[in-house]
C-alpha cells in the first residue's frame, strides 16, 4: 500500500525547500533562470560527464551538441520548463520536465531530469533547480511529477527527492547494465498543485 503525504504537508516541505534554496542562491551567488540556445554547450558538457561516469542515465555514450540541442527544442516545444543554474558567466547545472509517458492519458504527469557539474555539487544547486522545477510545474498545472533514479545506490538524488515530498513508489531490479553490473531503478513520485482532486486542464494533443 502506497500513502500519499497530506497536500498540506507537501507544502510545508516546499516552501521550506524554497527558502532554503533562496538563501542558498544568495550565499552561493547563482541564478536559477530558463535555458538557452547559448547554453548548449555547457549543458552537453555536464551531461557527457554524467553519462561517462554515473548512473543517472542509461546511455553509454554522450549525445553531440546537436542532438543536446534538438532535445531541448522537443522540451520547450512540448511546453515543458527547461532551467540551468548559473554563477558568474558558469553554468552550474540544468534541470527540466519532459513528459512521463506519450500516450494522452498521461499529459497531466511529468517526469524530472537534473544534472550538476562535478565541480558544483555539494552547493545546493540540484535542491534549487528541483525547487524551481516544481513550481514551474505546478504554475503549468501538471499534477504529478515523477523521478525515475538511477541505481539504488544513488542515495543524494533519492534523499533530495524525499526531502522535497516524494514518496518511494518502487524499484526495477536489474533493469540496466552499465559501467560493468546491473543497476536497478528507483521510482518515486510527488503530486504537484491540485494533484487528483480536479479534472486535467493539459489539452489533449491535436490530431
Amino acid at each position: 500500500m502506497i500513502l500519499e503525504a497530506p497536500a498540506a504537508s507537501r507544502g510545508f516541505l516546499l516552501a521550506v525547500a524554497q527558502e532554503n534554496a533562496r538563501r542558498y542562491d544568495k550565499r552561493m551567488n547563482f541564478v536559477i533562470r530558463p535555458s538557452l540556445e547559448t547554453d548548449i554547450a555547457a549543458i552537453s558538457a555536464i551531461y557527457a560527464h554524467a553519462v561517462a561516469h554515473g548512473t543517472a542515465s542509461f546511455e553509454l555514450e554522450p549525445p553531440s551538441e546537436a542532438e543536446m540541442a534538438r532535445r531541448r527544442d522537443s522540451i520547450l516545444e512540448g511546453g515543458y520548463p527547461y532551467l540551468v543554474a548559473e554563477r558568474g558567466g558558469e553554468l552550474l547545472g540544468y534541470a527540466y520536465a519532459g513528459a512521463y509517458r506519450t500516450r494522452p492519458a498521461y499529459r497531466s504527469t511529468v517526469e524530472d531530469s537534473i544534472y550538476v557539474a562535478p565541480s558544483a555539487q555539494g552547493q545546493g544547486v540540484g535542491r534549487a533547480l528541483l525547487v524551481a522545477l516544481i513550481e514551474r510545474c505546478e504554475a503549468l498545472d501538471f499534477r504529478l511529477m515523477v523521478a525515475v533514479i538511477g541505481d539504488e545506490d544513488s542515495h543524494g538524488s533519492i534523499g533530495l527527492h524525499r526531502s522535497l515530498g516524494f514518496e518511494p513508489v518502487g524499484v526495477l531490479k536489474g533493469i540496466g547494465y552499465k559501467h560493468g553490473r546491473w543497476l536497478s531503478t528507483v521510482l518515486m513520485q510527488r503530486p504537484l498543485g491540485r494533484g487528483t482532486t480536479e479534472p486535467p486542464t493539459q489539452p489533449l494533443p491535436a490530431g
